[in-house]
Protein backbone atom coordinates (compact mmCIF):
# COMPACT_ATOMS: atom_id res chain seq x y z
CA UNK A 1 0.00 0.00 0.00
CA UNK A 2 1.47 3.24 -0.66
CA UNK A 3 0.59 6.20 1.87
CA UNK A 4 -1.26 9.01 1.16
CA UNK A 5 -0.04 12.06 1.75
CA UNK A 6 -2.49 14.81 4.21
CA UNK A 7 -4.55 16.93 2.45
CA UNK A 8 -2.78 20.30 2.50
CA UNK A 9 -4.24 22.54 5.24
CA UNK A 10 -5.59 25.68 3.13
CA UNK A 11 -3.62 28.80 4.01
CA UNK A 12 -5.70 31.80 6.20
CA UNK A 13 -6.98 33.99 4.40
CA UNK A 14 -5.78 37.11 3.98
CA UNK A 15 -7.61 40.03 6.25
CA UNK A 16 -10.21 41.91 4.42
CA UNK A 17 -10.28 45.45 3.52
CA UNK A 18 -12.87 45.27 6.78
CA UNK A 19 -11.06 44.34 8.97
CA UNK A 20 -8.33 47.36 8.39
CA UNK A 21 -11.34 49.09 8.63
CA UNK A 22 -12.22 48.45 12.18
CA UNK A 23 -8.95 47.77 12.91
CA UNK A 24 -8.30 52.31 12.03
CA UNK A 25 -12.08 52.68 13.27
CA UNK A 26 -11.10 51.35 17.04
CA UNK A 27 -8.10 53.12 16.95
CA UNK A 28 -10.02 56.52 16.30
CA UNK A 29 -12.56 55.53 19.22
CA UNK A 30 -9.53 54.84 21.36
CA UNK A 31 -7.54 57.95 21.07
CA UNK A 32 -11.13 60.30 20.77
CA UNK A 33 -12.28 58.35 24.04
CA UNK A 34 -8.88 58.98 26.05
CA UNK A 35 -8.61 62.08 28.08
CA UNK A 36 -6.00 64.98 27.29
CA UNK A 37 -3.34 64.84 29.42
CA UNK A 38 -2.72 68.41 31.09
CA UNK A 39 0.36 69.71 32.71
CA UNK A 40 0.28 71.71 36.52
CA UNK A 41 0.87 75.55 36.23
CA UNK A 42 2.64 77.53 38.47
CA UNK A 43 2.06 81.42 39.60
CA UNK A 44 4.78 83.29 37.59
CA UNK A 45 4.01 81.06 34.17
CA UNK A 46 1.82 83.99 32.65
CA UNK A 47 4.38 86.23 33.11
CA UNK A 48 7.09 83.62 31.40
CA UNK A 49 4.42 83.15 28.46
CA UNK A 50 4.51 87.37 27.55
CA UNK A 51 7.77 87.14 27.61
CA UNK A 52 7.99 84.20 25.01
CA UNK A 53 5.22 86.23 23.32
CA UNK A 54 7.60 89.03 22.95
CA UNK A 55 10.49 87.10 21.82
CA UNK A 56 8.25 86.08 18.64
CA UNK A 57 7.08 89.77 18.29
CA UNK A 58 10.40 90.61 17.90
CA UNK A 59 11.44 87.69 15.67
CA UNK A 60 8.73 88.05 13.28
CA UNK A 61 8.25 92.27 13.06
CA UNK A 62 6.44 92.26 10.03
CA UNK A 63 3.40 89.48 10.81
CA UNK A 64 3.04 90.95 14.23
CA UNK A 65 2.55 94.60 12.61
CA UNK A 66 -0.13 92.85 10.11
CA UNK A 67 -1.97 91.10 12.74
CA UNK A 68 -1.54 94.75 15.33
CA UNK A 69 -3.12 96.78 12.51
CA UNK A 70 -5.99 94.08 11.87
CA UNK A 71 -6.78 93.85 15.87
CA UNK A 72 -6.31 97.75 15.97
CA UNK A 73 -8.73 98.35 13.16
CA UNK A 74 -11.50 96.26 14.48
CA UNK A 75 -11.07 98.41 17.79
CA UNK A 76 -10.80 101.65 16.25
CA UNK A 77 -14.06 100.45 14.11
CA UNK A 78 -16.08 99.58 17.15
CA UNK A 79 -15.24 102.43 19.05
CA UNK A 80 -16.69 105.03 16.24
CA UNK A 81 -19.93 102.35 15.47
CA UNK A 82 -20.48 103.23 19.47
CA UNK A 83 -20.29 106.70 19.62
CA UNK A 84 -22.20 107.60 16.64
CA UNK A 85 -24.46 104.60 15.78
CA UNK A 86 -24.98 102.52 19.05
CA UNK A 87 -27.68 100.15 18.19
CA UNK A 88 -25.17 98.09 15.56
CA UNK A 89 -22.55 97.50 18.14
CA UNK A 90 -23.72 94.36 19.24
CA UNK A 91 -23.71 93.37 15.32
CA UNK A 92 -20.36 94.59 15.05
CA UNK A 93 -18.69 92.88 18.22
CA UNK A 94 -20.40 90.18 16.90
CA UNK A 95 -18.62 90.51 13.71
CA UNK A 96 -15.61 91.13 15.31
CA UNK A 97 -15.97 87.86 17.39
CA UNK A 98 -16.52 86.10 14.31
CA UNK A 99 -12.93 87.36 12.50
CA UNK A 100 -10.88 87.30 15.89
CA UNK A 101 -10.52 83.67 16.28
CA UNK A 102 -8.95 83.32 12.32
CA UNK A 103 -6.53 86.04 13.09
CA UNK A 104 -5.75 85.05 16.56
CA UNK A 105 -5.12 81.82 14.98
CA UNK A 106 -2.72 82.99 12.49
CA UNK A 107 -0.54 84.25 15.34
CA UNK A 108 -0.61 81.16 16.93
CA UNK A 109 0.72 79.51 13.57
CA UNK A 110 3.80 81.99 13.87
CA UNK A 111 4.84 81.17 17.49
CA UNK A 112 4.16 76.77 16.35
CA UNK A 113 6.37 77.58 13.56
CA UNK A 114 9.12 79.12 15.37
CA UNK A 115 8.79 77.00 18.12
CA UNK A 116 10.01 73.57 15.42
CA UNK A 117 12.30 75.69 13.77
CA UNK A 118 10.96 76.80 10.55
CA UNK A 119 10.44 79.96 9.06
CA UNK A 120 7.14 81.71 9.81
CA UNK A 121 5.29 83.46 7.05
CA UNK A 122 2.50 85.67 6.63
CA UNK A 123 0.99 84.08 3.56
CA UNK A 124 0.67 80.71 5.88
CA UNK A 125 -0.35 82.28 8.88
CA UNK A 126 -3.30 83.88 6.89
CA UNK A 127 -4.24 80.20 5.80
CA UNK A 128 -3.48 77.36 8.27
CA UNK A 129 -7.21 77.77 9.28
CA UNK A 130 -8.61 76.26 6.02
CA UNK A 131 -7.76 72.52 7.19
CA UNK A 132 -9.48 73.12 10.22
CA UNK A 133 -12.68 75.19 9.39
CA UNK A 134 -15.53 72.55 10.55
CA UNK A 135 -13.57 72.90 14.19
CA UNK A 136 -13.50 76.55 14.17
CA UNK A 137 -17.19 77.17 12.50
CA UNK A 138 -18.17 75.54 15.15
CA UNK A 139 -16.67 77.16 18.07
CA UNK A 140 -16.77 80.54 16.84
CA UNK A 141 -20.48 79.54 16.61
CA UNK A 142 -20.54 78.75 20.26
CA UNK A 143 -18.63 81.80 21.19
CA UNK A 144 -21.57 83.89 19.34
CA UNK A 145 -24.41 82.82 21.04
CA UNK A 146 -22.33 83.17 24.20
CA UNK A 147 -21.93 86.71 23.00
CA UNK A 148 -25.66 86.97 22.55
CA UNK A 149 -26.53 85.92 25.52
CA UNK A 150 -24.29 88.06 26.95
CA UNK A 151 -26.03 90.73 25.06
CA UNK A 152 -29.12 90.01 25.90
CA UNK A 153 -28.27 89.71 30.05
CA UNK A 154 -26.97 93.17 29.77
CA UNK A 155 -30.37 94.92 28.07
CA UNK A 156 -32.34 92.43 30.84
CA UNK A 157 -30.17 94.29 33.88
CA UNK A 158 -30.15 97.75 31.86
CA UNK A 159 -34.01 97.32 31.98
CA UNK A 160 -34.59 96.56 35.61
CA UNK A 161 -32.53 99.32 36.88
CA UNK A 162 -33.23 102.29 34.74
CA UNK A 163 -37.15 101.71 34.14
CA UNK A 164 -37.36 104.88 32.94
CA UNK A 165 -35.61 104.72 29.89
CA UNK A 166 -32.59 102.94 28.49
CA UNK A 167 -29.55 105.69 28.97
CA UNK A 168 -28.07 107.64 26.00
CA UNK A 169 -24.50 106.53 24.76
CA UNK A 170 -23.44 109.83 26.14
CA UNK A 171 -24.81 109.36 29.81
CA UNK A 172 -24.37 105.78 30.28
CA UNK A 173 -20.51 107.20 31.89
CA UNK A 174 -22.84 109.40 34.12
CA UNK A 175 -24.57 106.92 35.23
CA UNK A 176 -22.16 104.04 35.84
CA UNK A 177 -20.69 106.45 38.04
CA UNK A 178 -23.41 108.29 39.53
CA UNK A 179 -23.60 106.43 43.34
CA UNK A 180 -26.78 105.96 43.22
CA UNK A 181 -26.19 103.08 40.34
CA UNK A 182 -24.12 101.53 42.35
CA UNK A 183 -26.63 98.95 42.66
CA UNK A 184 -26.42 98.31 38.46
CA UNK A 185 -22.80 98.36 38.19
CA UNK A 186 -22.73 95.60 40.99
CA UNK A 187 -24.80 93.58 39.16
CA UNK A 188 -23.79 94.25 35.78
CA UNK A 189 -20.24 93.11 36.46
CA UNK A 190 -21.42 89.96 38.17
CA UNK A 191 -23.26 89.34 35.15
CA UNK A 192 -20.81 90.33 32.48
CA UNK A 193 -17.81 88.47 34.54
CA UNK A 194 -20.42 85.33 34.35
CA UNK A 195 -20.08 85.52 30.62
CA UNK A 196 -16.69 86.58 30.96
CA UNK A 197 -15.36 83.76 32.71
CA UNK A 198 -17.25 81.25 30.48
CA UNK A 199 -16.03 82.82 27.15
CA UNK A 200 -12.64 82.67 28.38
CA UNK A 201 -12.50 79.36 29.72
CA UNK A 202 -13.82 78.08 26.52
CA UNK A 203 -11.48 79.40 24.30
CA UNK A 204 -7.80 79.86 26.54
CA UNK A 205 -6.77 76.87 24.84
CA UNK A 206 -9.17 75.53 22.54
CA UNK A 207 -7.93 77.42 19.47
CA UNK A 208 -4.72 76.73 19.36
CA UNK A 209 -5.43 73.16 20.54
CA UNK A 210 -7.43 73.07 17.10
CA UNK A 211 -4.51 74.21 15.56
CA UNK A 212 -1.40 72.35 17.00
CA UNK A 213 -3.98 68.69 17.10
CA UNK A 214 -7.01 68.70 14.38
CA UNK A 215 -8.76 68.30 16.88
CA UNK A 216 -12.66 68.75 17.55
CA UNK A 217 -14.93 71.91 18.82
CA UNK A 218 -15.82 69.70 21.67
CA UNK A 219 -12.42 68.23 22.42
CA UNK A 220 -10.31 71.37 22.44
CA UNK A 221 -13.33 73.31 24.36
CA UNK A 222 -13.84 70.66 27.43
CA UNK A 223 -9.70 70.80 27.68
CA UNK A 224 -10.04 74.40 27.84
CA UNK A 225 -12.00 73.78 30.71
CA UNK A 226 -10.73 71.06 32.33
CA UNK A 227 -7.23 73.44 32.24
CA UNK A 228 -9.31 76.49 33.97
CA UNK A 229 -10.59 74.34 36.66
CA UNK A 230 -7.61 72.38 37.51
CA UNK A 231 -5.81 75.81 37.75
CA UNK A 232 -7.88 77.99 38.63
CA UNK A 233 -5.64 80.30 40.38
CA UNK A 234 -2.71 80.59 37.93
CA UNK A 235 -5.61 81.16 34.85
CA UNK A 236 -7.38 84.06 36.36
CA UNK A 237 -3.79 85.89 36.78
CA UNK A 238 -3.78 84.99 33.24
CA UNK A 239 -7.18 86.25 32.83
CA UNK A 240 -6.40 89.67 34.53
CA UNK A 241 -3.11 90.06 32.81
CA UNK A 242 -5.15 89.84 29.43
CA UNK A 243 -8.03 92.26 30.85
CA UNK A 244 -5.69 94.69 32.38
CA UNK A 245 -3.48 94.76 28.84
CA UNK A 246 -6.27 95.49 26.93
CA UNK A 247 -8.09 97.86 29.24
CA UNK A 248 -5.28 100.00 29.00
CA UNK A 249 -4.98 99.54 25.29
CA UNK A 250 -8.29 100.85 24.36
CA UNK A 251 -8.01 103.55 26.84
CA UNK A 252 -5.28 104.87 24.89
CA UNK A 253 -7.34 105.02 22.00
CA UNK A 254 -6.29 101.67 20.72
CA UNK A 255 -3.33 102.81 19.86
CA UNK A 256 -1.02 100.18 22.48
CA UNK A 257 -3.15 97.08 20.30
CA UNK A 258 -0.55 97.78 17.28
CA UNK A 259 2.17 95.69 20.06
CA UNK A 260 -0.13 94.10 22.86
CA UNK A 261 -2.73 92.39 20.56
CA UNK A 262 0.39 89.85 18.46
CA UNK A 263 1.79 90.15 22.08
CA UNK A 264 -0.81 88.08 23.53
CA UNK A 265 -1.23 86.36 20.61
CA UNK A 266 1.77 84.59 20.90
CA UNK A 267 1.67 84.46 24.63
CA UNK A 268 -1.37 82.47 24.09
CA UNK A 269 -0.04 79.84 22.42
CA UNK A 270 3.01 79.33 24.92
CA UNK A 271 -0.17 79.16 27.13
CA UNK A 272 -1.75 76.57 25.70
CA UNK A 273 1.74 74.46 25.25
CA UNK A 274 2.53 74.71 29.16
CA UNK A 275 -1.70 73.67 30.24
CA UNK A 276 -1.54 70.88 27.75
CA UNK A 277 1.05 67.95 27.89
CA UNK A 278 2.45 67.11 24.11
CA UNK A 279 0.47 64.16 22.02
CA UNK A 280 1.67 60.75 22.57
CA UNK A 281 4.04 59.32 20.24
CA UNK A 282 1.64 57.63 17.49
CA UNK A 283 3.63 54.08 18.29
CA UNK A 284 0.13 53.28 20.56
CA UNK A 285 -2.11 53.81 17.31
CA UNK A 286 0.29 52.99 14.55
CA UNK A 287 2.06 50.44 15.84
CA UNK A 288 -0.28 48.30 18.16
CA UNK A 289 -3.38 48.26 16.94
CA UNK A 290 -1.58 47.25 12.95
CA UNK A 291 0.63 44.55 14.62
CA UNK A 292 -2.21 42.58 16.23
CA UNK A 293 -4.59 42.51 13.42
CA UNK A 294 -1.94 41.94 11.12
CA UNK A 295 -2.73 44.81 8.59
CA UNK A 296 -0.92 47.85 8.01
CA UNK A 297 -2.23 51.65 8.01
CA UNK A 298 -3.60 52.84 4.81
Amino acid sequence: MTATSPAPVPAAPPPSQAQGAEAIAERVLRETTQPVALQRLHGGDPFRWLLSGWQDVRAAPGIAAFYGLCFWGMAVLLGWVFRTRPEYTMSLASGCLLLGPFLAMGLYDTSRRRESGQRPQLGESLTCWDSHMGSMGMLVLVLVVLELLWGRASLVVFAVFFNTGMPSTTGVLDAVFNPQNWGFVAVYTVVGGVFAALVFSTSVVSIPMILDRDTDALTACITSLRVVLENTGVMLLWGLLITAIVAVSLWLWGVPLLLTAPLLGHASWYAYRASVAPARPADSAAGAVPERVGVPLP
